[in-house]
């Protein structure tokens, strides 16, 4: 067994209503004015005004930034980094899927230390503790309210990059499942399957270990089991709690054990075509989950037993899973190449240059050269 290491450095709440002690989640921070980065659709429904509501009750004050986009830019970071410091704020409260995460880590950094967050792009660059954060997702997707990542779309490069740094987990995570259960259905199924490729990923990486591995079978299990289910009603609150625990887990999964090509190919397919993040790596999971079948060590089949509602049979070949993450895909509405998303080849080229410099690329199970990557994207096209 080799060297491995973990933390789990912060709270996490998760079970119906919890949202109802945010109040109480601030007050241990030391909060005591509140910053909440949501975006339009929350704040429409009147979910972000009851987080204000709660934490008022309490005697905490919030200012609101309410202006993040899919796909978050470097130019969305700075707007709200300087409403930030304007407000007089001392912590965020992220509230939203994927993008107000992004955004309120890269602004907990850039509020606290200046600059751009380009600044900080790759590992290593965040000097010190961040401005406080409390996490509170809205879909069952992302994981990044445990996750040391912030990827920001930088469109003077058509590029997300990506700023890693344990700093950037929030001190505290309140998971509640009711806010999940309004969410159409192709945005249930697309970060339904995000957090599935973080699962899948992290538990075939080499930088896996027997912590990860405990991580993102738990994950598989839950995903696998009702992922189907929660997609066809979202209103089964039962699943939906589940599909939130399990992107809870399989994003503790991946800050250790990190991804692998699918996500290091499938932010370039977001930056230059705006392809919802979830698509892009449900689109291309199966390819290059086959291409990475030489490598299986048995991991395939457990991972079919956790998707499938059938076990594998004796004879279990790795590209049974292929086909049946083609097949759920197709079930849960998703689009069957990239073309189908908008996606063309004019643009190959430049996307490989670009999954290439992804540090997932290192730890894909099987080496990825970038003639691999260009043959792959073909082959998803």
């Amino acid at each position: 067994m080799h060297e491995f290491s973990f933390s789990i450095p912060q709270d996490i709440l998760v079970g119906r209503g919890t949202v109802e002690k945010l109040a109480a989640a601030a007050k241990k921070i030391g909060g005591t004015h509140a910053f909440i980065i949501s975006g339009p659709h929350l704040t429409k429904m009147g979910h972000v005004k009851h987080c204000a509501d709660l934490m008022a009750k309490e005697g905490i004050p919030s200012d609101i930034f309410s202006q993040t986009e899919g796909n978050p830019s470097v130019e969305t970071v700075a707007k709200a980094a300087e409403a930030f410091r304007a407000s007089g704020a001392d912590f965020i409260v992220a509230f939203g899927g994927g993008s107000p995460m992004d955004v309120a880590k890269a602004v907990a950094v850039v509020a606290k230390y200046g600059g751009s967050i380009t600044e900080y792009e790759g590992g290593g660059k965040v000097p010190g503790d961040i401005i406080p954060l409390i996490a509170i997702p809205t879909t069952a997707g992302t994981g990044s309210e445990v996750t040391a990542f912030s990827v920001i779309t930088d469109h003077a490069r058509n590029y997300k990059l990506t700023v890693f740094s344990y700093k950037l987990i929030p001190r505290y995570a309140i998971l509640d499942a009711d806010f999940l259960t309004t969410a159409p259905a192709s945005v249930a199924a697309a970060c339904g399957i995000d957090a599935m490729v973080h699962a899948i990923e992290s538990y075939i990486s080499r930088a896996a270990s027997p912590f990860s591995d405990a991580m993102a079978e738990k994950a598989l299990e839950l995903i696998g089991k009702n992922i189907r289910r929660y997609v066809a009603n979202r209103a089964d609150v039962e699943a939906a709690e589940a599909m939130l625990t399990g992107s809870l887990f399989a994003g503790i999964a991946f800050s250790w054990a990190r991804l692998g090509d699918v996500h290091a190919m499938s932010h370039p397919v977001s930056a230059y075509f705006n392809v919802p993040h979830g698509v892009a790596n449900a689109i291309l999971l199966p390819t290059i989950m086959d291409f990475n079948a030489l490598t299986d060590n048995g991991k395939y089949r457990k991972i079919y037993n956790y998707v499938s509602p059938t076990p594998a049979a004796a004879d279990f070949e790795p590209i049974e899973l292929v086909s049946l993450l083609r097949e759920l895909n197709a079930e849960l509405g998703i689009p069957a190449s990239l073309k189908e998303a908008g996606v063309t080849a004019e643009k190959f080229d430049a996307m490989a240059d670009d999954a290439m410099k992804s540090g997932n690329i290192a730890v894909n199970p099987r080496a990825t050269t970038q003639k691999d990557v260009l043959a792959l994207y073909q082959k998803a096209l």
